[in-house]
């Protein structure tokens, strides 16, 4: 029996390839994503801690702290604007990234449900071209039989 060549085989290699490189292109942005929503949550962990032990203090430390606090504030809620910003464009790149794998996703699974019904025919065929070649022998034996009788 032949061995099957699917003509199509290196095309589904390189879309597999293809594929696992933007699953790890995905992995990466999610590992940065994580990373900022962490530093984020952080930043703002640090400013609601500051602003309860600042309130926790009597009323004459409490006015320089505050003082301190407020001059800081604008600087730490730069970084929380400018966190907030990559953390939504991370998001979006995020969303890109997942759409582009579902679609190669999609693309390799329709090319290998071609491969399998191209397996298939190839297989029924060569049971044809088999089934063939043993009728045929199976008629040149009852002819050679027949003729010796």
């Amino acid at each position: 029996m032949k061995k099957f060549k699917w003509r199509l085989q290196k095309v589904l290699e390189i879309k597999k390839k293809q594929e696992q490189a933007k699953r790890a292109e995905l992995l990466k942005n999610t590992e940065k994503l994580a990373e900022t929503r962490s530093e984020l949550i952080m930043q703002k962990k640090i400013m609601e801690n500051i602003s309860e032990n600042i309130k926790k203090q009597n009323p004459e430390k409490r006015l320089s702290q505050q003082e301190l606090f407020l001059k800081n504030a604008e600087t730490n809620n730069r970084k929380i604007k400018r966190l907030t910003q990559k953390e939504k464009k991370l998001q979006q790149i995020q969303a890109k990234k997942t759409q582009e794998v579902m679609k190669l996703r999609s693309l390799k699974e329709a090319l290998e449900k071609l491969k399998e019904k191209a397996k298939e025919k190839f297989k029924m065929q060569q049971e044809k071209l088999e089934q063939k070649a043993s009728d045929h022998q199976a008629g040149i034996k009852f002819v050679r039989n027949k003729m010796v009788s």
